[in-house]
C-alpha cells in the first residue's frame, strides 16, 4: 500500500514537471518567434526575396550573419553601430528565417543576392562586416562586385586554407556532429539542451570552450546566453544551417588576390572551429588585408567584444580617411564613429548620440 502512494506521488510529480516544462518551452518559443517576426521586411529583388532588417541612417553596413543565425544575428552583432551614425543593413541568408533557400545556394549566388537586395534598396555601396560561415559570401561579394564593396571585415570566417592528406579547412568538434542531428533539428530538443546540456552547447554550437565563459564578466556571459538562446526558433534556420554545412566542408580556394577592398580578419587561436588559420591564410593573400589573432576568446571572441568592436570601428574609419582607400570613393565616417570607437575601447556601450 505504501509503495502504491510512493509510485502514485511520483507520478503526479512528473506529471507536474512536464507541465511545467511544456509551459517553460511554450513561452520561450512563443517570444523567439515573435522576436523574429518584428523589425524585419522581405525584399522582393531580382534573385528572389530576400529578409532584411534596417536600423539608423548614414552609410550602410551589410551585416552577414553566421551559421545559426539570419538577420537577427547580424543585429545583436553590430549593437551600437546604428547609434554611431551608420546605417546596419542585416540579411537573412539563404534558408535562413523568411529567405527562401533557392536551387543555386553557394556563396556566389548569395553574393549578387547581397547586389540585388541593394539594388531593390537604391543603395550603391556598402561595408561588410560577416561572420563565420558568413564569410564565404562576403568574400565572393567583394570579388564578384568590386565597385560595389568599401571595405570588408571578416570575423572568425569559414575560409579556405590549404591542409595535407585531404583534410578540411575548418575543425568539426563532435558536439557539434552529435548536435547538428539531435538538438539542430527540433525547436524542443535545442530548448532543451540549452538547459541540460550547456557545456555540449558551448563547444558544439558556439565553438567556445566553456572555461573561457566561465571566466568572463556578466555582460559576456549574458551575451554567450543570448546568442544561443536565439538560435531559436532552430526550425526555422534549418535549411540554411544544412546549406552551411555543406558549404564549410567543402570550402575552396578563392581569387582572394583580386579583393580590392580594404580588409580587416579577426580570429582566436581558441576556436573550437579552427578559423585562425583560414584567417591567416585570406589576410595573407588579400593585398590589403591585416590579421588581428586573440590567444583566447573561442569562437564567439568570449572576453574580446569591446577591443574587436574597436578594432572594427577604427578599421571603417581608417578606410573613410582614406589612408587604405581614396576617400571619394570610400567608406564615410561620421564623427560619432570616432566617438563610438573611444567608449569601445574603455569596454563601455556607446550612448546614444544627440
Amino acid at each position: 500500500m505504501k509503495t502504491s502512494r510512493l509510485a502514485w506521488g511520483a507520478s503526479v510529480a512528473l506529471v507536474l514537471l512536464a507541465v511545467v516544462v511544456a509551459a517553460m518551452y511554450r513561452r520561450d518559443l512563443d517570444a523567439a518567434r515573435e522576436r523574429v517576426l518584428d523589425g524585419s521586411r522581405v525584399a522582393a529583388t531580382a534573385c528572389g526575396p530576400i529578409e532584411y532588417a534596417s536600423a539608423g541612417e548614414g552609410q550602410a553596413v551589410l551585416l552577414v550573419h553566421g551559421a545559426g543565425g539570419g538577420f537577427d544575428q547580424g543585429l545583436d552583432f553590430a549593437h551600437g553601430l546604428a547609434r554611431a551614425g551608420l546605417r546596419e543593413l542585416s540579411v537573412s541568408r539563404f534558408g535562413y528565417l523568411r529567405t527562401p533557400l533557392p536551387e543555386d545556394a553557394s556563396p556566389r549566388a548569395q553574393a549578387d543576392a547581397y547586389a540585388c537586395l541593394l539594388d531593390s534598396l537604391g543603395i550603391a555601396r556598402v561595408a561588410v562586416i560577416a561572420a563565420s560561415a558568413g564569410a564565404p559570401s562576403a568574400m565572393q561579394f567583394a570579388i564578384r562586385h568590386p565597385e560595389r564593396c568599401t571595405a570588408l571585415v571578416l570575423v572568425v570566417p569559414a575560409a579556405f586554407v590549404p591542409r595535407g592528406a585531404g583534410m578540411p579547412s575548418m575543425s568539426t568538434p563532435a558536439a557539434t556532429r552529435v548536435l547538428f542531428e539531435t538538438a539542430l533539428k527540433s525547436d524542443f530538443a535545442y530548448w532543451a539542451s540549452m538547459h541540460v546540456a550547456r557545456a555540449s552547447m558551448l563547444r558544439g554550437i558556439v565553438a567556445t570552450p566553456p572555461e573561457i565563459v566561465e571566466a568572463a564578466t556578466a555582460d559576456e556571459r549574458a551575451r554567450v546566453e543570448r546568442t544561443l538562446r536565439h538560435v531559436l526558433p532552430v526550425t526555422s534556420r534549418r535549411l540554411g544551417l544544412i546549406n552551411d554545412a555543406a558549404v564549410t566542408s567543402t570550402l575552396t580556394r578563392y581569387d582572394l588576390e583580386h579583393i580590392a577592398a580594404p580588409t580587416l580578419v579577426i580570429s582566436a587561436e581558441d576556436d573550437l572551429f579552427g578559423t585562425l588559420d583560414g584567417a591567416r591564410y585570406t589576410a595573407d593573400h588579400i593585398p590589403r588585408a591585416r590579421l588581428v589573432a586573440y590567444p583566447t576568446g573561442g569562437h564567439l571572441l568570449v572576453g574580446r567584444h569591446a577591443e574587436q568592436a574597436a578594432e572594427i570601428a577604427a578599421f571603417l574609419q581608417t578606410a573613410s580617411a582614406g589612408e587604405v582607400r581614396p576617400r571619394e570613393h570610400g567608406f564615410e565616417a561620421p564623427h560619432s564613429l570616432r566617438r563610438w570607437i573611444g567608449v569601445m575601447r574603455r569596454g563601455g556601450e556607446p550612448r546614444e548620440h544627440r
